[in-house]
């Protein structure tokens, strides 16, 4: 059978992928819906409504062709205002978002330099620039700045990082912008675990950060997580938005983004813009809630584990106390860990249930 001493290998290492279908009754603190707006029903029939008196309720094509729609263009419209950027354009995910990134802004002579840890959609792509793309220490502007003093520049620059990164929960520090700046760099940051539930107005890093938007800024955001619908988003100064619009393979080549999904994204995103000081207090209540195992200024806790065996048996403790957890193993990341999704559709004396037994727990691993 095609492919069955590579399946025999996967298994044998234990990182074998299945498709499971979990119980409904058991609590998520495993996916990326922090703000819970999933379960949202009153904002999910604002959107179907909004969707029943359009004339069509698919794209069709692409949005190079017959696929922009009003729904496309409000959502667009809206973001631009609310995030403070010039311009915007919709991607089918944030894969294809960060392809079109990397793939479509970085021309001859120019050069992006990555944090190591960044998403595979963006490192998948800086593979086929060679050494146009140039990784540095995760999360180390030094490293970052040792590099772009040794590397010739002949065009333009780029630095790309994540506000979040989604397998360690860390967020980038504000020495990127300050580099960027000083470098005359492009900011690319991947706001996909970030956006919605960072900053003082839950905008993501650069409100972090305090930074009011510039013109070498670049956001990429997700309609997924913490927005509670799918899709992608980048936001820039409108000739990257433009040139993006007329050049990237992963939006000319594809249909246009879902009209249901992109009328749910703007429903939940303007129930974030109206109601973001409850949202960042009951945020803060998750984290304050999970503090003594572990501290966090996002809404992802790692637990670091010394071997995959362990790790898995206290997911499967966990998972028969009520609490479905993310076992994170090779390659998603180096070592293996528990990742633990705090979201707002838990109680929070669930967060805190959860927080006893896992000190119990961890301290026996």
């Amino acid at each position: 059978m095609p492919y069955s001493t590579e399946l025999t290998i996967l298994k044998k290492a234990g990182i074998l992928r299945t498709k499971t279908l979990h119980s409904p009754n058991l609590l998520d603190f495993i996916s990326n819906d922090y703000l819970g707006l999933s379960e949202n029903k009153t904002l999910l029939t604002q959107a179907f409504q909004t969707l029943k008196h359009s004339k069509s309720h698919s794209p069709m094509s692409s949005m190079a062709l017959y696929g922009y729609h009003p729904i496309h263009q409000t959502l667009e419209d809206f973001l631009t205002q609310y995030f403070g950027f010039e311009s915007a354009t919709l991607f089918g995910s944030g894969f294809l978002a960060n392809i079109a990134l990397f793939d479509t802004l970085v021309r001859k002579n120019d050069v992006i330099f990555i944090d190591e840890l960044y998403h595979a959609s963006g490192r998948l792509p800086a593979k086929l620039l060679g050494n146009q793309a140039i990784f540095f220490a995760h999360n180390n502007p030094q490293d970052l700045r040792d590099k772009l003093l040794n590397h010739p520049r002949k065009g333009r620059v780029f630095i790309a990082i994540e506000g979040v990164y989604s397998m360690d929960g860390d967020i980038a520090k504000i020495d990127f912008d300050n580099i960027a700046q000083e470098f005359q760099a492009f900011l690319i940051v991947d706001e996909a675990h970030s956006s919605g539930v960072l900053g003082k107005n839950l905008k993501g890093y650069f409100d972090y950060h305090n930074l009011c938007v510039q013109p070498y800024h670049i956001k990429m955001g997700t309609l997924s997580k913490a927005y509670g619908s799918y899709g992608a988003f980048v936001l820039a100064q409108k000739n990257i938005i433009d040139f993006l619009f007329s050049k990237a393979k992963s939006a000319i080549y594809t249909t246009a983004l879902s009209l249901f999904d992109t009328a749910l994204a703007y429903e939940n995103i303007c129930f974030v813009s109206s109601h973001t000081s409850l949202l960042q207090t009951s945020l803060q209540a998750h984290r304050q809630a999970i503090a003594p195992i572990v501290q966090t200024q996002s809404q992802i806790c790692i637990l670091p584990f010394a071997t995959q065996k362990s790790m898995l048996h206290t997911a499967t403790l966990l998972k028969s106390e009520g609490f479905l957890i993310g076992a994170i193993r090779k390659p998603t990341s180096p070592t293996p860990r528990l990742r633990i999704s705090l979201n707002l559709k838990n109680p929070i004396k669930q967060t805190q249930k959860l927080c006893k037994i896992l000190q119990k727990l961890y301290n026996k691993a």
